[in-house]
């Protein structure tokens, strides 16, 4: 019996959109990637780029639990001695609500060039509008609970 392989030729895209409003930044994040990735497909090849296309609207009105709004903290570092920043997750949510989705999903998927490649097919928006209505998008937000 031969392992399959997923050919480029043989790789169907499909794009999803899934609204935000009251998922956990968590669990929509996990499913997220696993859409990127191709995981829920049978032509699933880990070596290949076989993930589809997916939107996130209303990323302005996620929730999480705990006191994390408050207290979870996301560090970058210039580079530079004393460059190290921190922004707090609430401050985020205030000024950049996308980044936040962004940052959990990419912290799911491979740290590689074909992870790269994955997360270029992810799209947030803060709000409902978008433009993407002519893609046929399939509504996966019942999938992401």
């Amino acid at each position: 019996m031969k392992t399959y392989t997923a050919k480029p030729a043989d790789i169907q895209r499909s794009w999803h959109l899934i609204d935000a409003t009251g998922l956990t930044l968590g669990r929509l994040s996990s499913q997220v990637a696993r859409l990127l990735m191709g995981k829920h497909k049978p032509t699933y090849t880990p070596n290949q780029d076989t993930g589809d296309y997916v939107i996130v609207i209303n990323a302005a009105k996620i929730k999480v639990s705990g006191n994390k709004m408050s207290q979870k903290t996301y560090y970058r570092h210039s580079g530079y001695p004393g460059g190290l920043k921190s922004t707090k997750l609430e401050y985020m949510m205030e000024k950049y609500p996308t980044r936040a989705v962004e940052y959990a999903v990419k912290g799911m998927i491979p740290h590689t060039r074909l992870g790269a490649t994955m997360l270029k097919k992810l799209r947030v928006y803060a709000d409902d509008q978008h433009p993407h209505n002519t893609q046929g998008l399939i509504d996966s937000t019942d999938k992401v609970k």
